[in-house]
């Protein structure tokens, strides 16, 4: 086995903190040391997360208290961490964000993004985006992750291979992700969204979704693209359906042969058609806990059109999951590493 590496999570008591917490207790090569909350300084992790009960002794402990470790994880409003970068880095080698500080490279596409500068826009250029299937070889001996946002994740694995291989018309593309309560705010600490405040369906961001930015920065070509966020009664998952057109001639073939060419390798990856039974589609229910992306479609011959579909947990394979992943990619580790579960059913 490796030597384990030691880790700190600043704002571990939100849903991301908490859940790559979860994960980091499986891995065979890390030791969490320390978790720190300001709100729930001195008490028991578990107090936060029972789901954690006999797997961690540990205490949440105030950010100035940080001690140094071999990878420091932040789990910070967005915002908070670009501020105080400074000192973390002095805490740590490895360096990996799960808030939207570093995602983007331009400083003037932030400022569009967020409505302010970026308090360190020098270091912009130091971080890997924090998606595997698109980043493998820049994350190998990564120091600097930066990872992507869930929403925009379901878009960008549903789209990249179709776009990186000229499969969809370079024309609107619109994509609507019905999310979970935990998708808004995932990567605060102290977050203030819990499971019994899950709300209706209901439309909480039908223009101008902040993800836009990343999907567009990420995926192939120049082409408008349109994200609308749906909420509903669950709080893990995503769901995204995406509506784009293919060219004159193209049919599924073309679409199943692009996904297999640029994904056929990959771990985390599955292509979900069946053409009978109750599964036929992707569902995000039965990927709780993973670090799975599901992906499906269907065409409309008479018109061109393909409605991608794409589900994924977003704490898991939109958050915490594919940070794990992309530690792994760094560390030079078997990449599915403390990342094996594979869901439940029935849920």
């Amino acid at each position: 086995m490796s030597e384990q590496k030691t880790v700190a999570i600043v704002g571990g008591s939100g849903y991301a903190g908490g859940e790559f917490l979860r994960l980091a207790l499986n891995h065979p090569n890390l030791k969490v040391t320390q978790v720190t909350s300001e709100r729930s300084a001195g008490l028991p992790v578990t107090m936060v997360h029972p789901n954690l009960r006999s797997r961690s002794n540990l205490k949440f402990t105030k950010m100035a208290e940080l001690q140094d470790a071999d990878i420091v994880v932040l789990a910070l409003p967005h915002g908070s961490a670009a501020k105080r970068i400074a000192e973390f880095e002095a805490r740590g080698r490895v360096i990996v964000d799960l808030s939207a500080d570093f995602r983007l490279k331009d400083p003037e596409v932030y400022r569009a993004t967020y409505g302010e500068d970026h308090p360190a826009p020098d270091k912009l250029g130091e971080w890997v985006y924090g998606n595997p299937e698109l980043h493998r070889a820049e994350l190998r001996d990564a120091t600097r992750i930066a990872c992507a946002g869930c929403f925009a994740t379901s878009v960008i694995l549903a789209l990249y291979p179709l776009l990186k291989l000229g499969v969809l018309l370079p024309k609107d593309i619109i994509a609507t992700g019905l999310v979970g309560s935990s998708a808004a705010g995932a990567s605060s600490s102290d977050a203030s969204h819990h499971p019994e405040r899950a709300g209706s369906l209901r439309v909480y961001k039908p223009v101008g979704h902040r993800h836009t930015a990343e999907a567009q920065q990420e995926l192939p070509g120049n082409f408008p693209l349109h994200l609308t966020a749906i909420s509903t009664p669950r709080v893990r998952g995503i769901l995204t359906t995406i509506q784009a057109w293919i060219p004159d001639g193209y049919s599924d073939r073309d679409v199943w042969s692009a996904y297999r060419e640029v994904y056929g390798q990959e771990p985390f990856i599955r292509i979900v058609k069946v053409a009978r039974g109750l599964h036929r589609y992707p569902d995000p229910m039965l990927l709780d806990g993973t670090n799975f992306c599901d992906l499906g479609f269907e065409m409309d011959n008479d018109t061109g059109r393909v409605v991608l579909m794409s589900a994924i947990d977003n704490l898991g394979k939109g958050t915490a999951g594919h940070a794990l992943q992309s530690l792994n990619i760094a560390h030079g580790w078997e990449e599915t590493l403390g990342l094996e579960f594979t869901g439940l059913h029935p849920v």
